[in-house]
């Protein structure tokens, strides 16, 4: 049976056999229970996790014609399916766990925050995004790229990058290089006044992001506080722990 590749939905799928046994071989060295793959598409890593046992699965898929071609493919995903956009499900399990994929790249940062939702409930993901993006996702402070995404995501997860794609690993081939991240959840994170503070906080300073601190977050902050020196930095330039700890100087309506 054949399949078309759609556009619209980001639709990049992995064909190099080897890649897809490297993120089987990540995803073993943790232990789970349940695991949910995001965009199985037509197959690739889907092939190598319904033999895997001791868990259970279930894949998220939007394209109508690849849930056929699945059924058709694989008799083994037969009740694992959900047929829907990741984006707007509730979680697929009540209890805990892991997701991997390789994410349509054209919401693969939605899909990031869409698993922040549920981070209590998710301790592992391994996931492939375009390289720019997963290296904007494990950005140290200082960095160009690091920004909200890598902040948010690092407040809660440690990420590591495991390794590059290149475009030859899939059809079509993607203009750009790929990389597969690991998030692992943080047993401890900083504490802040309110993880709704915080994000504020953090949003807030980067959509000005060449400004200083002081004119990015000032309406969050009483005068005499934004007279501190510490305001003379540019958001990239402060840590997350630094973030953490501005969220107790936030005005008392923040």
């Amino acid at each position: 049976m054949q399949y078309t590749l759609k556009k619209s939905l980001g639709q990049h799928f992995l064909k190099d056999e080897n890649i897809c046994k490297q993120i089987v071989a990540s995803l073993q060295q943790h232990s789970f229970e349940r695991l949910v793959e995001v965009g199985p598409g037509a197959g690739a890593l889907t092939k190598y996790l319904l033999p895997l046992k001791g868990f259970e699965f279930k894949a998220v898929e939007l394209d109508d014609e690849k849930v056929v071609y699945l059924h058709k493919t694989f008799p083994a995903i037969e009740g694992k399916i959900i047929h829907a956009d990741f984006l707007h499900i509730e979680a697929p399990f009540e209890d805990t766990f892991t997701v991997v994929g390789n994410f349509p790249y054209n919401i693969s940062s939605q899909i990031l925050f869409k698993i922040l939702d549920w981070k209590d409930q998710v301790p592992v993901v391994i996931g492939m995004f375009q390289k720019e993006v997963a290296q904007r996702v494990a950005a140290k402070e200082g960095s160009k790229t690091y920004g909200i995404i890598s902040i948010l995501i690092q407040y809660y997860y440690d990420v590591e990058y495991l390794f590059d794609v290149p475009p030859e690993s899939f059809t079509p081939p993607p203009k750009v290089m790929s990389g597969v991240i690991r998030l692992s959840r943080k047993i401890s994170h900083f504490e802040v006044k309110s993880d709704k503070a915080f994000i504020q906080l953090v949003k807030m300073a980067f959509n000005q992001r060449r400004k200083m601190m002081r004119n990015a977050v000032k309406s969050l902050f009483l005068p005499d506080v934004l007279e501190d020196a510490f305001f003379n930095k540019r958001p990239e330039q402060v840590s997350i722990e630094e973030f953490a700890a501005l969220t107790f100087k936030m005005g008392t309506n923040q």
